[in-house]
């Protein structure tokens, strides 16, 4: 008797449920890393928004303190979700007897907001700032 070559249909079977169940394995997979890299993109993006904001802060010497700043940002900038900031500067430490011209060091809390989805996230930011006191913040002391 002669043998014939070639593969059984419970072969074809068993090596075609293999594959799908390889295949269902890896499609979950996919789409895993395709969750966790949305998300690494919109904290990638807090991230620069954060820093153009904290940046705009840190030279703006004018900017009230001890109380909240607020705004949104721009549709086209924030990847068409809605996003804002929050922002607070306080004086972190002068010199014991302040004067006129003194050096200040100012704190700035920055915190930026993005809805993804009906969730809000944040990501959130501090620096610190050099500036010179003023005659009202010295108490009209002069050198």
């Amino acid at each position: 008797m002669r043998r014939r070559r070639g593969f059984t249909l419970l072969e074809m079977i068993v090596a075609t449920t293999i594959l799908g169940i390889a295949v269902v394995g890896l499609m979950s997979a996919l789409a895993g890393i395709t969750r966790n890299a949305a998300r690494l993109r919109d904290y990638d993006r807090a991230a620069q928004l954060a820093r153009l904001r904290m940046n705009d802060l840190l030279t703006d010497y004018k900017a009230p303190h001890n109380q909240a700043l607020r705004g949104d940002f721009a549709a086209d900038i924030s990847g068409g979700a809605p996003a804002g900031w929050v922002a607070t500067v306080t004086t972190a430490e002068v010199s014991p007897a302040p004067v006129f011209n003194d050096f200040a060091l100012d704190r700035i809390d920055l915190e930026v907001w993005w809805m993804n989805g009906e969730q809000r996230r944040s990501f959130r930011l501090e620096g610190y700032r050099r500036r010179q006191m003023t005659q009202e913040e010295a108490g009209g002391g002069a050198r």
